[in-house]
């Protein structure tokens, strides 16, 4: 206090207590500490390991002749007509999906028990070949190679007395494979899961001048019971008989992939796929690890459905899940991922 001629006056100037500041927390001597490079999106972005883009999508699409419509077990997908597989293609273009898959719905009154409307080269998946590669040239297309969608047994192959014949049916897939080739398909995939037809398949098409067509083959394809909605859309599900789990992989089996996969590469393979997806993501890691190879996984119609009804029912946000279990095969080591939501997954990606 201060005085002033004589008497005491107080200052003016009142400054507010200083308040001890809190006691920081207590430090755990952390000097590494993850949590900073996820506090910020750009932070995230930038060391993120698994990054998906559109040339990681194979567009799955099911040709049907005439008036294609919805497939009930697969919401959002359908039955193309020849005309709306171009218009799907045009669309793969415009959102940089680099390659298509080809599967036909094939007229019940074409099927037999050889499958031999695989061999016609006026068959339906022909015929679109033909007209994507005159219409979309840019974009590649994948054909499998299996009897199943033109038996009328709903099997990959010959069958004699319930037994499935292997090496009659690989002289058919050659044959296929080669019909396919005339009619301008880019990768060839052999589905079936015969010993030995890669390297049978490979020799036809060079013996036949076709050097550059690719073979993607389904190296570790299990009998799994994931594939109902798919053979819905090809017609094969009314028709199959028994099951698939003698020549089909026994889904407890992991070492048997490897052998599999080294057996198709000693063939010719160009690349490999893992069949199906996301309950194999062991096996998926296990072949990108051991031999290095270009390899893909068939995100297949029962994981499609899966999440697509959890979706609609609100259990999940769909885009959310979505994007997470195709995020999941790149983080497994996939180069690349066939699935029905590659158009949705393309939208998404250019607007990110």
């Amino acid at each position: 206090m201060a005085i002033k001629y004589g008497r005491p006056i107080e200052s003016r100037t009142r400054f507010a207590p200083v308040e001890t500041p809190a006691k920081a927390a207590p430090s755990l001597g952390l000097a590494t500490r993850l949590r900073r490079n996820r506090r910020a999106d750009w932070a995230r972005r930038m060391v993120r390991e698994s990054v998906l883009s559109t040339d990681d999508l194979i567009w799955p699409l099911f040709v049907t002749e005439g008036r294609g419509g919805p497939i009930a077990s697969m919401p959002g997908v359908e039955r193309l007509a020849l005309d709306d597989v171009v218009r799907a293609a045009e669309q793969a273009a415009k959102l940089t999906i680099p390659c298509i898959a080809l599967f036909p719905y094939t007229d019940p009154g074409l099927r037999d028990e050889d499958g031999s409307e695989a061999l016609n080269p006026k068959n339906l998946v022909c015929r679109a070949l033909r007209a994507l590669k005159k219409e979309v040239p840019e974009v590649g297309v994948l054909c499998d190679v299996a009897l199943d969608p033109y038996t009328s047994h709903g099997h990959d192959g010959l069958i004699r007395d319930g037994v499935i014949l292997n090496d009659e049916t690989v002289a058919v897939l050659v044959r296929q494979a080669l019909v396919q080739a005339e009619a301008g398909c880019d990768i060839i995939a052999p589905s079936d899961m015969m010993d030995g037809r890669v390297g049978a398949i490979r020799q036809g098409l060079d013996e036949a001048g076709f050097l550059d067509v690719s073979i993607m083959s389904y190296a570790a394809k299990y009998a799994s019971a994931f594939y109902g909605p798919f053979r819905d859309a090809v017609g094969s599900s009314a028709t199959l008989i028994g099951d698939k789990r003698t020549y089909q992989m026994d889904p407890g089996n992991t070492d048997e992939a490897l052998r599999e996969v080294e057996l198709d590469i000693a063939e010719g393979a160009d690349m490999v796929m893992v069949k199906p997806g996301l309950p194999y993501l062991d096996i998926l890691a296990r072949i990108k690890a051991e031999f290095g190879m270009p390899t893909f996984a068939y995100q297949v119609s029962g994981e499609y459905a899966m999440l697509m009804a959890a979706a609609g029912n609100g259990w999940l946000d769909g885009d959310k899940a979505m994007m997470e279990s195709l995020v999941a095969f790149k983080r497994a080591g996939a180069d690349g991922v066939l699935t029905y939501f590659a158009p949705r997954v393309a939208e998404k990606l250019r607007k990110s």
